[in-house]
């Protein structure tokens, strides 16, 4: 055991062979390109539609597929001079004729190979170093943030609030559990998180990241230490006068630190996916590095992940961004092959499976995929094919998430109408000024709110919206233009010769639907400004800027871009860097160090929903409600629990704990006057849906002076109050 001081110390690719002269063609050998059948020239296969048209086409009456008439056969040679003919054996009976023609052969075809190789490894090889970087800027930005290294176990599950903690919860009870499965059975049968209820918590949340990571954490220490190798290295950590010091352990061994390590690998992961997408929709390499540095760039509006790792986005978000690099694909191609359908399905399950708003983001590449297939972009037959794969993830996850009712009637079905009383109140607050109790909830939250006006200054700022804006408008432009023809000429050949690329209108359309989502609720801008990256590696695009790159190098002007952008992009990077802080949250740590100590295993807690999560994943006590906030019952519970921050009588906000089966309850009394904005402290929220209460000393106050005769103050330091509920 080492003591210390809790302190920031602790412990080129192959280059392309040049061309190769071609090898000398035999007399009547079919030249390169050429049908050994009828002697013409093979066509090269564009992608797109295929139209045969000029004086060359097939019309009613031609030829059909008889094609040029072949030479009269000649009488076979003798089999052993065919068999010497073969191996090259001529009037020189050598082998020489033949060794020479195989080196040539193998010369020529093996530095194509290598060219082809060296191009694709070499994007790989960026691809990989692109997320590499994210990793450890991901990785740095976290330790910066809470010196998590340095933290004893209790501080890291406290650093995990709100749902993080609640999340966290579950993979901490299968990595407890006597085997896996008992955990799996645990977390299937869970009693704690919504008390008297047994809830299956696999169905109602999003849980199978943690099921997996349990999985993954329970197989490596396992293995590991029957290899006898150390998973981890603990330390005493002195945390200044009047702390007692705290044991800290660091390694993939540590539950914690294994959870958020495997989170920032696929983070880093996504880098290089973003690499990939950014390179193959602009057909350069170049794209690829806009997509990136701009990426990097707007770094604090791309992503939460390095302040809030166990959220749904982390797990969920990088599986879209191969969905959609399958779905450039699927578009770009004339053929659709059964692999990269079933590729796509894949990507869909993983990207609905962790995160109950995934639906709802695939309910807008719908509807764009449709609106490109209205324009005539895509046939009916491939966007059925499409359809088809979306369908078949649909009902998989279905299927895995044990018939949560939320997968079918909030993705296709119009009427949304399990969620009809949350998702559309919701949306009558946007734009209508409607209030509710359950409304004001969400949308005094800042991340639900309008996004920021500062939001589009700071996308000016990294010339990021001007170039997407740019390049937004030539798509436009292009589309108009190409559906303009098609609508005014009678000639189908023709329109091959105009703007055909269904995946950039796709991309531009898809990019509107996320406009709306990001300006509609700000935690959503996470769907927008990736967007925005991908679709600024377009400007590297020969097919949208062609005209200008016969005029101007593709490099200089993209690297022009860049230098502009990097001006404040790198300063954004800098604010990052500087962030430093040490996570500590004392009065929670007393908090929850008396609940363990000083009440039963099976008492009963109420309270806020941050603190519950918390209560339940160290404490290990049965909670009445907690931060999961999109199901109808939990609402209606904890719009129970929230009545202690209203107008009404303690004895009836008493009666209603009681039938909850609550034996304590957590007042924080900084929540009786906080406010977000105007209208948002909880006894303004509370004014909206009692009227009739307005005017009258908010409950929470009146407990914070005395409680007595319905509740007894337990415990209290300068955040927390426990109100244990009297019985007579």
């Amino acid at each position: 055991m080492v003591v210390q001081t809790r302190g920031r110390h602790k412990e080129s690719p192959l280059k392309p062979l040049g061309a190769q002269p071609p090898p000398p063609q035999a007399a009547g050998a079919p030249q390169p390109g050429a049908s050994p059948r009828s002697g013409r020239g093979l066509q090269q296969k564009q992608p797109g539609r295929q139209l045969s048209c000029g004086a060359g086409a097939m019309r009613k009456g031609g030829t059909g597929r008889k094609g040029a008439k072949s030479e009269p056969q000649k009488p076979s040679a003798p089999l052993a001079q065919r068999v010497r003919e073969l191996l090259g054996l001529g009037q020189e009976g050598s082998l020489r004729g033949w060794r020479h023609g195989l080196q040539v052969f193998i010369e020529e075809k093996g530095a194509f190979i290598m060219r082809a190789d060296s191009k694709i490894w070499f994007t790989f090889i960026l691809a990989a170093f692109a997320g590499v970087l994210h990793w450890c800027h991901i990785t740095t930005l976290f330790e910066n943030d809470r010196h998590f290294s340095h933290l004893s176990t209790l501080e890291r599950e406290m650093a995990f609030r709100t749902e993080m903690g609640l999340y966290y919860s579950y993979f901490k009870t299968i990595i407890e559990a006597p085997s896996f499965w008992n955990g799996m059975w645990m977390i299937m049968n869970d009693k704690l998180t919504e008390y008297p209820l047994v809830i299956n918590t696999l169905k109602r949340f999003n849980l199978y990241p943690e099921v997996v990571l349990a999985s993954w954490y329970r197989i490596y220490t396992g293995v590991m230490d029957f290899i006898g190798v150390q998973t981890k290295t603990c330390w005493t950590v002195n945390r200044g006068e009047r702390l007692s010091p705290v044991e800290s352990c660091e390694g993939l061994g540590d539950p914690a630190s294994f959870y958020v390590a495997v989170i920032f690998l696929l983070n880093g992961l996504m880098m290089s996916l973003f690499f990939i997408y950014g390179t193959y929709l602009s057909g350069s390499r170049l794209g690829g590095l806009v997509t990136v540095l701009c990426y990097f760039f707007n770094h604090g509006e791309c992503t939460r992940v390095m302040w809030t790792p166990p959220l749904r986005e982390s797990f969920s978000y990088p599986f879209l961004v191969l969905q959609m690099l399958l779905l450039t694909y699927i578009l770009r191609t004339p053929n659709i092959n059964r692999g990269s359908l079933i590729a796509l399905c894949v990507s869909n399950v993983f990207f609905m499976l962790p995160w109950q708003f995934a639906q709802f983001v695939l309910l807008t590449q719908i509807a764009s995929l449709f609106a490109v297939y209205v324009v005539g972009y895509i046939d009916s037959l491939k966007l059925q094919k499409i359809l088809c794969a979306h369908m078949a993830s649909l009902a998989l996850c279905f299927i895995l998430m044990f018939g949560n009712s939320m997968l079918l009637t909030s993705y296709y079905a119009a009427s949304l109408a399990v969620i009809w009383a949350h998702i559309s109140n919701l949306l009558k607050s946007k734009f209508i000024g409607y209030k509710d109790f359950d409304t004001l909830m969400y949308t005094c939250a800042a991340e639900f709110d309008f996004m920021e006006k500062e939001t589009p200054i700071r996308y000016t700022k990294t010339l990021l919206l001007p170039v997407v804006l740019v390049v937004f408008g030539i798509i436009i432009m292009k589309a108009i233009k190409y559906i303009v023809w098609v609508l005014s000429q009678k000639d189908l050949c023709e329109r091959e010769d105009h703007f055909n690329h269904g995946e950039l209108v796709y991309h531009a359309l898809q990019l509107l639907a996320y406009t709306v989502l990001g300006i509609l609720i700000m935690r959503l801008k996470l769907f927008l400004t990736p967007h925005l990256c991908v679709m600024a590696s377009l400007v590297c695009s020969k097919q949208l800027f062609g005209w200008l790159f016969g005029k101007i190098q593709p490099k200089t002007l993209v690297f022009a871009i860049l230098a502009i952008m990097a001006i404040e992009g790198s300063a954004n990077l800098q604010k990052q860097w500087n962030i430093m802080g040490e996570f500590s949250n004392l009065p929670q740590e007393e908090l929850l160090e008396w609940i363990k100590s000083s009440t039963r295993q099976d008492a009963v807690f109420a309270g806020a929903m941050p603190t519950m999560a918390s209560v339940k994943l160290s404490a290990l006590r049965p909670i009445v409600n907690h931060p999961h906030y999109e199901d109808a019952g939990l609402r209606a519970r904890t719009k129970i629990v929230y009545s202690m921050y209203s107008r009404k009588p303690a004895k009836e906000v008493k009666r209603e704990l009681l039938r909850l089966g609550v034996n304590y309850y957590i007042l924080e009394e900084s929540w009786c006057i906080r406010r977000t904005k105007p209208g948002c402290s909880m006894p303004e929220i509370w004014d909206v849906e009692e009227p009739a209460n307005a005017g009258k000393i908010p409950l929470c106050n009146l407990m914070s002076k005395d409680p007595r005769p319905y509740f007894n103050t337990v415990f209290q330091n300068s955040i927390y109050r426990v109100l244990k509920v009297t019985r007579e």
